[in-house]
């Protein structure tokens, strides 16, 4: 069953910039996973700190797998650029 997964992100000040080239640069990785049917990144007009990722998969397993393409020190880094902890959530039609 596919699945499409949304994740909200919040930019510190002074971070929504680096915070959106961080997330362009990972959405070229995740593209490339097994099971990844499309993903789409979004900066809302209002308030540009605030990004989301719109992803769709093949299934949560795929998802998940995809997570290990990117590097934890990557992933560490980023979190430098958050004012919130990323949060996201699985959904089906």
């Amino acid at each position: 069953m596919a699945i499409t997964r949304i994740n909200h992100f919040e930019a510190k000040v002074g971070s929504e910039q680096a915070l959106y080239e961080f997330l362009q640069s990972v959405i070229s990785v995740v593209k490339k996973c097994t099971g990844c049917l499309g993903c789409q990144l979004l900066r809302s007009i209002e308030n540009p700190a605030n990004l989301v990722i719109i992803e769709q998969w093949d299934n949560i397993e795929s998802h998940k797998q995809a997570a290990s393409a990117i590097p934890p020190e990557t992933l560490k880094d980023a979190f430098a650029l958050f004012a919130t902890p990323p949060a996201g959530v699985y959904y089906a039609v």
